[in-house]
């Protein structure tokens, strides 16, 4: 099962600048430790220990997960998921 993952700017340095990855998942969680298995920090980035942060939006297939099923949304083969974290200024 493949997964397309966008990743952000500020997380592409975790990535080697990749903006598009693959990773799989059965769940938004399962999908979660694969990426941070092939990029070691980026679990910190995103997560809170077992929970996405409040400020982390993820999208899956254009759908905002916590109106899905939240971490524990099921994934199938070819879906498209986004990890897009707010904009913080001042």
């Amino acid at each position: 099962m493949s997964i397309k993952v966008y990743i952000p700017t500020p997380y592409r340095e975790l990535t080697a600048g990749q903006g598009h990855v693959c990773a799989q998942g059965r769940t938004v969680a399962d999908l979660i430790a694969d990426l941070d298995r092939q990029y070691p920090g980026l679990r910190a980035r995103i997560c809170d220990g077992a929970s996405v942060y409040h400020h982390v939006n993820v999208f899956v297939n254009g759908r905002e997960m916590r109106s899905l099923r939240g971490e524990e949304t099921p994934l199938s083969d070819g879906d498209e998921v986004a990890f897009i974290p707010a904009l913080v200024g001042g």
